[in-house]
């Protein structure tokens, strides 16, 4: 065992939440980010209970249960919604994230859909898992949108899981956003999507993290090791650092797919762990921790 995981069991170092984002998408998403969890290298999930392989996905987290954080990811803009959604879905198919945003921006979406879908996720979620998510974030980060945002801390009230379940707050500091020189124009722009969702989930009763990054250019070719440099830099109070990591899929739909390998391959090696030592970071489930 590295010293950064022996340092992340014994509660050393400066704590950040390392977050692979898609659990459940394919069969090769799903394998990769458990084998990452079972070694140390990744502290949370959030799962796609949207995806046709969730249900076998769900069981394999028994796995890693106890070890990392699994939660949703609330997805609107990729697959097949879990129920009609006549006018946000009227192909069967969830629109482009471009659509949705569009959508959220104008004040058009349809809010019963919106809200039925959420609920729809939340449930299968549970259905699978037998409890509550950890924490809930979103596919593309949807769940930051205006008109989503309400509906989804609405949702989670009602279920009295304020205070049990924390929520993901996309948006970071600008000064911290430009010294990582890393996707700079996303992060600024979900940053600037983002502006009031933590005050709000505060309000609701629901914690999130302080600080945020792990945007990324999804390109293959980019060496892993100088961009993770980037991302675990400037980091807030209470970082969250998502990535996007997988093994072979052949899901031809999977757009980064080959950027997941590459980052797989990264995350798995002993340069990941060189690194989480000289930064002195330990991996935790939940920013609080």
């Amino acid at each position: 065992m590295s010293s950064a995981a022996q340092g992340s069991r014994s509660g050393q170092g400066r704590a950040v939440v390392l977050c692979a984002d898609d659990y459940g998408m394919n069969e090769g998403v799903s394998e990769g980010i458990l084998a990452l969890a079972d070694a140390g290298r990744i502290s949370a999930t959030s799962c796609m209970t949207n995806a046709p392989d969730w249900p076998h996905a769900a069981r394999d987290l028994v796995t890693v249960e106890g070890r990392i954080g699994i939660g949703l990811h609330l997805t609107l803009s990729w697959g097949r919604p879990l129920g009609t959604m006549p006018r946000f879905a009227p192909d069967g198919a969830m629109p482009a994230l471009g659509t949705v945003m569009r959508l959220a921006l104008s004040g058009r979406l349809p809010q019963d859909e919106i809200a039925a879908e959420i609920e729809r996720q939340l449930d299968r979620f549970c259905e699978e898992r037998g409890r509550e998510p950890d924490f809930v974030d979103g596919h593309q980060h949807v769940q930051i949108l205006p008109g989503i945002r309400r509906l989804l801390l609405a949702a989670l009230a009602r279920r009295g899981w304020a205070g049990r379940v924390w929520l993901r707050d996309s948006s970071d500091r600008l000064a911290s956003i430009m010294a990582r020189r890393i996707a700079g124009p996303k992060a600024l722009l979900v940053h600037g999507l983002a502006l009031g969702f933590r005050r709000e989930a505060a309000r609701s009763g629901f914690e999130t993290n302080d600080g945020f990054s792990g945007y990324s250019p999804f390109d293959p070719a980019r060496p892993n090791g100088p961009d993770m440099e980037r991302h675990l830099s400037a980091l807030g109070p209470e970082p969250l650092v998502m990535c996007h990591p997988g093994r072979t899929s052949g899901d031809d739909g999977d757009e980064i797919a080959a950027a997941r390998v590459a980052e797989f391959v990264y995350l798995s090696s002993p340069a990941f762990a060189e690194l989480l030592d000289r930064r002195g970071l330990r991996l935790v489930p939940r920013p609080s921790v």
